[in-house]
């Protein structure tokens, strides 16, 4: 359901306002997000929307603008100025299967392009929540959430931060997007403060494990399972959690950030089944 909104929304047919669409572009974008990713992101926004009654078809359009801000921050983490990756899922990155300066406006478009479909009216929610979402979705992706993270980590090579300092940024880098898409459903569905802080604290618990989840396949599988490169924290000097305490202790970490995540999720009985069991796929995954 995810893959075919995007799909629609990355279409060749320029919309209202629009005069457009190149090309070369459209298929850069296109390369960047229809590419087979987990949809995790997109998966925890239709689960928590649907604890609080929202309408599929307008958590389905929350879900693909969070996947648009999810790939742009791919899109422009492979490059050489950043990560330099040449592989992602499996495949040529886009500015190997482009060019950097294609890959930079893909990457601008498609975060843009979340914005266009939250403010969109076709978003059929009521003004106040998706000003909300919004709101929210720019302080998860912006110099306080994942970009502000990823700045964090570039300088990680440099100035290696203490325990502390990778909690924060790993918060910031991988955790921001993770609690925004466990906390939407709660703001598209207007549930209570309380409900939505429960929810948010539920997607910190899993954002934190899917990076120390990520750190330990780092450490210990392969570019073929992964479906990129492996092991290029330790080669660039980068500290993690699972490499300063080893991976045992970092299986343990992860047993009890699944522990708390269930927690968070009593109240909601077995209507949240799926997101426990989004937690254990977080902690438990292969690649």
């Amino acid at each position: 359901m995810v893959e075919a909104a995007l799909d629609t929304i990355l279409a060749a047919m320029p919309q209202a306002g629009e005069i457009a669409r190149p090309e070369r572009l459209l298929a850069a974008m296109r390369h960047g997000v229809l590419n087979g990713g987990k949809r995790l992101r997109p998966f925890l926004v239709l689960e928590s929307a649907a604890l609080f009654g929202v309408k599929q078809d307008a958590a389905l359009r929350v879900a693909a603008a969070l996947e648009c801000i999810h790939c742009y921050s791919l899109v422009h983490d492979d490059l050489p100025a950043m990560d330099d990756d040449d592989l992602r899922r499996g495949q040529p990155t886009v500015h190997k299967a482009f060019d950097e300066a294609t890959a930079i406006l893909a990457g601008d478009s498609l975060l843009t392009l979340a914005f266009d479909i939250l403010a969109s009216p076709e978003t059929e929610l009521p003004a106040q929540a998706r000003l909300d979402l919004i709101q929210a979705l720019s302080r998860a992706a912006g110099f306080g959430g994942m970009a502000g993270g990823q700045a964090l980590d570039l300088a990680a090579a440099r100035d290696l931060p203490d325990e502390a300092g990778i909690i924060r940024l790993q918060a910031m880098k991988t955790g921001a997007l993770i609690r925004f898409a466990c906390e939407a459903g709660a703001i598209a569905g207007k549930a209570s403060s309380a409900d939505r802080e429960r929810m948010a604290e539920f997607g910190s618990a899993i954002g934190l494990a899917f990076q120390l989840a990520d750190d330990l396949l780092d450490l210990t599988s392969d570019a073929q399972t992964m479906g990129k490169a492996t092991g290029k924290d330790a080669q660039a000097g980068k500290a993690t959690l699972a490499s300063l305490h080893g991976p045992d202790w970092a299986r343990r970490q992860l047993r009890g950030l699944v522990l708390q995540a269930e927690e968070l999720l009593s109240p909601y009985g077995e209507s949240a089944n799926l997101l426990r069991a989004a937690a254990r796929f977080v902690a438990e995954r292969s690649h």
